[in-house]
């Protein structure tokens, strides 16, 4: 029994299945890969200067979650966190954010990242919607197959996907840096590329640019709470899950870094490189060659595959915890957890279903979906806005119990967060107040309207009449019972 709920999961994940999975959501090859272009035209080269900025801001942030990783090692974690400091309405606002999250999360990566260079590998037109849409469904049918077969089968393809991860992003930057040293007098710019670290677009207002050169870090270096989404599952959840959150951040910030240098100073010139549709690719092709760069890209189609895989694994535990306390509709369904797989299969199908649809919309609507993409920049920031709230109002609600807790801030609890709070209040308002984000936040917006409309239809009279809600021991009786914690 954990925190009012019976069990419903094995618990087979150990201490680097849960950094994987907290690694390949974050998943670097996937964050640089797609946004390393926006940050080269914005602010140019010297927008990897801003990547410690982002790693920092978002260690601070990883550090009080999972402090209530420690305390509350349960499935759908923010969700959870939110609900149990504050109340089960605050924690449904969050949780749906997250649904929101990854229902447009996923395709988008699939449509926008994935399909476009899996079909360039293959040799297929990487322009056709029709081939990017085939691709991007047959990616999605594959992630959330691997899930409802085992989570053990998830956990091998992220396990593996670390070793890719390092591979198509460390190894081949520092790859490109020897062969940047050794071979610079050759480059069409004369073999300047560290001169370019202090370079800017002239083109762009200098506070436009660092709010976009921020963007490589601050779009990439979210994500790693997976692993306690995943936390009824884990081996020892209080020490494992903690320690895999604040690794896979640690390591994620420092290994993005030391690739975004490797490629930044290997750029052989400049001006084809802003102009090309793929900035790492064109890099790599001029010091590999098209064969190797294949090779490469190959590493990067499977990284973003195990994103899926593991993002497909964390939203539906979500759905999963939102459905156990009667949030969601057809709840009884979407709680349920297969006897054989060990697996919320009605969720995983529902969460995939989702995505499809959002899917098929982004086919006949390219515009409307690349404004639905953009709004999921800012919903995760929001959730950590959201939880650190809840965090510093109602710390004291956290157990005290220090026999059960095995990370804790201690006094640095407060300054942490705090400074934690500072930092997700400036990238909120980065990606809020900006014209060119306006759509995105109406989308937002949108989505959080759609929440209100079933929470005072329907979940309002839940709450009140108990049928929903986080579970509470009746003290009279000793049983559990569905009790708002407000």
């Amino acid at each position: 029994m954990e925190a009012g709920y019976a069990s419903s999961f094995p618990r087979v994940l150990r201490r680097f299945a849960l950094f994987a999975i907290a690694f390949s959501v974050v998943s670097i090859t996937t964050g640089i890969f797609v946004n390393y272009a926006y940050g080269l035209t914005t602010l140019g080269p010297a927008a990897v200067w801003l990547w410690p900025v982002a790693a920092v801001g978002q260690l601070l942030v990883v550090l009080v979650l999972a402090e209530l990783a420690a305390h509350m090692p349960l499935a759908g974690a923010n969700y959870q966190w939110s609900a149990r400091l504050v109340n089960t309405g605050f924690g449904y606002t969050v949780g749906a954010l997250g649904l929101l999250y990854s229902a447009v999360g996923l395709p988008g990566i699939a449509l926008v990242g994935l399909a476009p260079l899996a079909a360039t590998v293959l040799g297929l037109d990487a322009a056709d919607p029709l081939t990017l849409l085939v691709i991007a469904v047959v990616a999605l049918l594959v992630a959330y197959a691997v899930n409802i077969v085992r989570v053990q089968l998830a956990a091998r393809v992220n396990n593996l996907a670390v070793f890719a991860e390092i591979a198509g992003t460390v190894v081949l930057s520092v790859v490109l840096l020897v062969l940047w040293a050794t071979h610079r007098g050759t480059t069409p710019d004369g073999g300047h590329g560290v001169d370019f670290l202090a370079v800017t677009d002239p083109g762009t207002p200098l506070a436009d640019g660092i709010v976009g050169g921020a963007l490589v870090g601050i779009f990439t270096l979210v994500g790693f709470e997976a692993a306690a989404d995943m936390a009824e599952e884990a081996v020892d959840a209080r020490r494992t899950v903690p320690r895999a959150m604040i690794v896979a951040a640690l390591v994620s910030g420092v290994l993005g870094w030391v690739a975004l240098l490797g490629f930044t100073i290997a750029i052989p010139d400049l001006g084809a490189v802003e102009a090309a549709p793929v900035p790492l690719a064109a890099i790599a092709t001029y010091w590999l060659g098209p064969v190797l760069t294949d090779v490469f890209l190959v590493v990067v189609v499977f990284s973003m595959f195990a994103l899926l895989v593991v993002a497909a694994a964390s939203n539906s535990r979500l759905i999963f915890a939102m459905a156990r306390d009667g949030l969601l509709p057809a709840s009884a369904a979407l709680r349920r957890v297969h006897a054989r797989t060990a697996t919320p299969v009605v969720a995983l199908v529902v969460s995939l279903v989702l995505c499809l649809v959002l899917l098929g919309y982004g086919t006949l609507d390219g515009a409307a979906f690349t404004i639905l993409v953009g709004a999921t920049a800012l919903v995760p920031y929001l959730i950590y806005l959201l939880t650190l709230g809840g965090y510093l109002a109602r710390r004291r609600r956290l157990r005290a119990d220090a026999a059960a807790v095995t990370f804790s801030l201690g006094r640095a609890a407060l300054p942490v967060a705090g400074l934690a709070m500072l930092w997700l209040v400036v990238v909120v308002a980065a990606l809020t107040l900006p014209e060119a984000f306006r759509a995105a936040d109406y989308v937002v917006l949108g989505g959080l309207a759609l929440t209100g409309l079933w929470y005072v239809a329907v979940l309002r009279r839940r709450l009140r009449d108990g049928t929903a809600g986080l579970p509470r021991t009746d003290p009279s009786s000793g049983k559990e019972r569905s009790l708002d914690l407000a």
